[in-house]
């Protein structure tokens, strides 16, 4: 993400939930690399779980200020709705 959307935040978090349109909700690390916050361990998994695919869209809504929705569009720009199904314990966030 650009360094501009982090003025929207006191202090950068150094993970976020990420909440998608099934209920799903998982945590990720952020990093800061190259002058950009980046999604750091953890998305890979997520990406992978919500089979997110090269040519896909993602899209990420500030929802609180360690919360961002999550909106995937497949390379049709028709939004993917997947039920992940259950992440272990070290990966799925705490509600």
């Amino acid at each position: 993400m650009p360094l501009d959307f982090t003025k929207h935040f006191v202090a950068v978090p150094t993970e976020f939930k990420l909440r998608n349109n099934t209920g799903c909700s998982c945590k990720v690390a952020v990093k800061l690399m190259n002058g950009k916050v980046t999604l750091d361990q953890g998305w890979a998994t997520y990406a992978a779980v919500h089979q997110i695919k090269i040519g896909y869209m993602v899209t990420f809504k500030l929802l609180t200020p360690d919360t961002l929705k999550v909106i995937i569009f497949d390379d049709n720009v028709i939004e993917v709705v997947n039920k992940c199904g259950k992440h272990d314990e070290a990966f799925a966030a705490k509600e």
